[in-house]
């Protein structure tokens, strides 16, 4: 059975979406866009900015689930351009330790409200 994670401490679903569904002892989090949920805006700055702010966005999810992001396995990173790869994995380094989790990086044409970076995990309940 499935069921939905949602917070007030991460921006709100723009669609059809959850914030996150847990199945079984698995949370899977929808890209965070870096949204801050008290502004409805992107921070100022950018990508080390709005890479800061999608991962404070997937935190707040797991907290909700009732973990933190030591139990993140996998992440996918949505980037508008690779060329942020470097300044993007500096802020990522920051909120994860060993065992680093197993991680997609990718360079989309566009991502939603025009972020430079999107960010979605898949996190395991001990």
């Amino acid at each position: 059975m499935k069921h939905v994670i949602n917070t007030q401490a991460a921006p709100a679903a723009i669609g059809p979406y959850s914030q996150a569904i847990e199945v079984g002892n698995l949370v899977y989090t929808s890209g965070q866009l870096p949204i801050d949920p008290a502004t409805g805006s992107f921070p100022e700055g950018g990508i080390k900015e709005q890479t800061r702010q999608s991962l404070t966005n997937v935190r707040a999810i797991l907290n909700e689930a009732g973990i933190d992001m030591g139990n993140v396995v996998k992440t996918t990173v949505f980037l508008a351009d690779m060329n942020d790869f470097a300044a993007m994995n500096s802020v990522y380094a920051e909120f994860f330790a060993e065992p680093y989790p197993a991680r997609s990086a990718v360079a989309v044409k566009t991502l939603p409200k025009g972020a430079l970076v999107e960010i979605e995990v898949v996190a395991a309940k001990d």
